[in-house]
């Protein structure tokens, strides 16, 4: 079966303000983050933090993501566009985030809470870790939205047709239909893979982490996990993604994204190693604050 993608990115549109479904999906990302975050600490799984501290945390760690994974972007992906108009880096609701420089904003971000509540810094990994796949989820349901990131042709019947597609760009809405009615459009069919990541990243990856973590695991473990799972999940994407910048880096199929994901596999298996011999931090028992 062929799609026709004809989503309007905005969602609602009040005069001039005009709200997108890509930061509708961010605001779903964080309140999924909070209510998790709410339920894992009540059931004492930070000891010591009650929800004041949480409200620390998860405001440092908005930032973080906002802020690192839009710098990263413009680091990784973007960086000579950014350099022939700086302005872009202010424009998040056009989407361009990037997982890698919002991972690396997060832990800069509870970095600086852990050592304020002289904490180990993995324990807040640990505790964050099973809080994020619902928001990725929820981010590349965005990017499918906004299509952008779409996946190569499937070369088959079915897939999904992207406005976007740089070959259908001088065609006009009617045309499009009319090309998709007559099917004069299907060999444009494209791998849908913002979705094929929205359920690795956010469905499969959020039960896995979730479950794991629903029981007291040795310190490294839970973010082990997720590290691993985020970068064998994407790596196995991008093969059928459009590569970044549209082009590979080697042997015709390695692409950015790819290579960004090797070290989070690297990571996710040194921490489970260390996990071996690491102490396991104990549920608190709930008190009247954190209940």
């Amino acid at each position: 079966m062929i799609y026709l993608h004809q989503i309007d990115p905005i969602a609602l549109s009040l005069g001039p303000l005009k709200i997108h479904w890509y930061g509708m999906m961010y605001l779903l990302a964080f309140a999924s983050a909070w209510w998790l975050g709410r339920r894992r600490i009540r059931a004492g799984r930070l000891p010591g933090v009650d929800m004041n501290g949480l409200s620390d945390l998860a405001f440092y760690c908005m930032l973080g993501v906002v802020l690192g994974g839009r710098i990263g972007y413009i680091l990784f992906y973007s960086f000579g566009a950014f350099l022939d108009n700086p302005l872009m880096l202010l424009k998040v609701w056009e989407g361009g985030m990037s997982f890698h420089g919002g991972l690396l904003g997060v832990m800069a971000a509870a970095l600086w809470w852990t050592r304020r509540q002289k904490l180990h810094f993995f324990d807040t990994m640990d505790f964050v870790a099973p809080l994020v796949p619902a928001g990725l989820g929820f981010g590349r349901v965005g990017n499918f939205i906004g299509a952008e990131l779409w996946g190569k042709y499937t070369q088959a019947g079915w897939g999904v047709i992207f406005p976007t597609d740089p070959a259908l760009s001088h065609l006009g809405t009617a045309q499009l239909q009319a090309g998709y009615a007559a099917g004069a459009l299907d060999k444009f069919a494209r791998h849908p893979s913002q979705l094929y990541q929205a359920f690795l990243e956010g469905v499969l990856m959020f039960g896995l982490v979730w479950w794991f973590s629903r029981k007291p695991r040795p310190r490294y473990a839970v973010s082990g996990l997720f590290a691993l799972l985020y970068g064998v999940f994407r790596f196995a994407v991008e093969f059928v993604r459009v590569p970044d910048e549209g082009k590979y880096l080697a042997w015709g199929w390695l692409t950015k994204g790819q290579l960004l994901s090797v070290p989070l596999i690297l990571l996710g298996l040194v921490l489970f190693w260390l996990s071996r011999r690491a102490p396991t931090l104990q549920r608190a028992l709930p008190t009247e604050e954190t209940a």
